[in-house]
């Protein structure tokens, strides 16, 4: 044999690999979410760039902190710290306390990655679970909302309070979102209004053209399975639809159940995480139906305006369920006979 001769190379699967690594993947998606923080900056001011660097850092400080290797930054090179960080930032009303923000993405990473053994083996995104933890832990400041009012040099609300300390009165210009004036006052916001981020509600709730764009941009790129958000989307419109066409007065139109709240940037961003969703299609299907089911269902009769939260995190739960019972048939075997 000739010293040309190439050797036979013996390895297992995967044996196509793609050329972007992790890290390429996270960076996009942060990316994409620079326009969403700098619209969040607009409306909110400084209030909106100190929630997120508070954030950011303390899931960074927590993925540093439960990293036992050698290399104590190797896992903060992926970017996934700094994802669930921005996430948190925008599930999270301008005026909220910087101690209680720190606490979320303390829990974020903590219990929401590390206690599952780190990137890739979680069950429930990081960054809704820290907000579930904050809503919990923190039901009146977490659901204060302050209005957009051009300030963008001062603090909102209750951002500078001290830890556990009860004698900082809320900003006094405060108002409910689109969401909580059409479930409780039946007032619909207009469409304009939704699409341009002029409303109350959280950071990530401004500008949903925005949001949009930063979407059909992650489905070009191949970074989110395209059937999640569809089927979301879809399951939402004609949910909703059928409950509009019965009431309109008292159900919201799928237009405004679309743009609303946080159902945009929970699609786009949340429920796609490609640890958290499914593996299979028919699972990616089921997966983003019962997200739009639940969130109809919560919006309309849940003691809370808001159910994108808890609809993905439900879903997140039954990912394992899905990924075993709708496997895809392995090449060259049949399907078992029960």
């Amino acid at each position: 044999m000739s010293d040309t001769t190439k050797k036979l190379m013996v390895s297992t699967a995967p044996f196509l690999k793609d050329a972007e690594t992790t890290p390429d993947i996270m960076m996009t998606v942060v990316y994409t979410l620079i326009p969403i923080l700098l619209a969040s900056y607009y409306f909110f001011g400084l209030s909106a760039i100190l929630i997120t660097l508070t954030a950011v850092i303390s899931c960074g400080f927590t993925e540093w902190l439960f990293n036992k290797s050698a290399d104590r930054l190797k896992s903060l090179k992926d970017g996934s710290a700094l994802i669930t960080g921005i996430l948190l930032a925008l599930t999270l009303p301008p005026g909220f306390p910087l101690w209680m923000v720190f606490i979320g993405g303390m829990v974020a990473i903590g219990m929401g990655k590390a206690m599952w053994g780190g990137l890739g083996q979680n069950v429930f995104n990081p960054a809704l679970l820290g907000r579930a933890f904050l809503q919990a832990a923190f039901p009146t400041a977490i659901t204060t909302w302050s209005p957009p009012d051009g300030m963008y040099f001062s603090m909102r609300g209750t951002n500078a309070a001290l830890p556990f300390y009860q004698g900082v009165n809320v900003d006094g210009a405060t108002g409910a979102t689109p969401l909580a004036q059409m479930k409780f006052d039946h007032v619909a916001t207009n469409t304009l209004d939704l699409l341009m981020g002029n409303t109350g509600g959280s950071l990530g709730e401004t500008c949903g053209i925005l949001i949009i764009l930063a979407g059909i941009y992650l489905l070009y790129k191949k970074i989110i399975n395209w059937r999640i958000p569809l089927s979301i989307l879809l399951t939402v419109s004609v949910f909703s639809g059928i409950f509009y066409l019965i009431d309109p007065e008292i159900y919201p139109s799928p237009i405004f159940m679309i743009l609303s709240g946080g159902l945009l940037l929970g699609t786009f961003y949340m429920a796609t995480d490609l640890v958290t969703s499914p593996l299979t299609p028919k699972g990616t299907w089921i997966f983003g139906i019962g997200i739009g089911i639940f969130v109809v269902l919560i919006r309309n009769w849940g003691g809370l305006p808001e159910g994108v939260m808890y609809a993905i995190l439900l879903m997140n739960a039954a990912t394992p369920l899905l990924n075993r019972f709708t496997k895809i048939r392995t090449y060259g075997h049949k399907t078992s006979k029960s």
